[in-house]
């Protein structure tokens, strides 16, 4: 059978980061940047307007989540994290005969569905035909339904879910290979690697040693998945 792979796409393949930076940039000047925090959670919470007038810092994060939500087709326009990270999960996916699910809980925007911005980014990045997933709740729950066999994602939290939750191998990037982080994850049996690149490195070598137990069980302890 097929591998079926999910990845993850801000933070993963996408830099929403940059993206958020160049938005508060426009709005608020060289001053002091505020995290961008994760789209996901934005898309699932939102603060009352009394406890934003207290905390100045929520209230310009807000002004600039306001600001995407306005712009058409803002999931169109993200840099990529790596130029050619998507390419080569494309040319990964028809050689390895991988099932590839790109999954997301991004909050709308103006203009198209966020499965529409999505797909189309990924196709301008060089993947035709991309399946992409907007989900709304437990990644792990979806992980599970989607019976995947790896999961690539930013958040430790999204792959504790699919760790527990489902039967797929998650891999956490930590681009800054945070001790940690990274010792944190081993511990629960999650992969961690630095990068987009070294996570398709690791997908390469566990796709040829699937077939082969005693192989692919050195891959897994090297990597951290229990």
């Amino acid at each position: 059978m097929p591998l079926r792979i999910g990845f993850d796409m801000d933070g993963v393949l996408a830099d929403f980061a940059g993206a958020y930076n160049d938005v508060e940039l426009r709005l608020f000047g060289p001053a002091e940047r505020s995290r961008p925090g994760d789209p996901e959670k934005e898309a699932e919470e939102s603060e009352s307007a009394e406890v934003s007038q207290g905390r100045p810092q929520r209230r310009r994060h807000d002004t600039v989540w306001q600001a995407i939500k306005a712009t058409p087709d803002f999931w169109t326009t993200l840099q990529p994290t790596e130029p050619a990270a998507v390419k080569r999960i494309h040319e990964m996916m028809l050689r390895h005969r991988w099932e590839v699910f790109f999954i997301t809980q991004r909050p709308a925007t103006e203009g198209q569905t966020v499965q529409r911005q999505t797909q189309k980014w990924l196709v301008e990045q060089g993947f035709d035909l991309p399946s992409v997933i907007v989900i709304n709740g437990s990644r792990g729950a979806a992980a599970g339904a989607m019976k995947l066999d790896f999961h690539v994602d930013d958040s430790p939290t999204n792959c504790v879910d699919v760790k527990s939750e489902s039967g797929a191998r998650p891999i956490l990037v930590v681009p800054d290979k945070d001790p940690k982080t990274v010792a944190s994850a081993r511990h629960l049996g999650i992969g961690a690697a630095s990068s987009i690149t070294e996570c398709l490195d690791i997908l390469e070598e566990a796709t040829k040693a699937h077939a082969q137990p005693k192989l692919f069980g050195r891959i897994a302890a090297l990597v951290g998945w229990r």
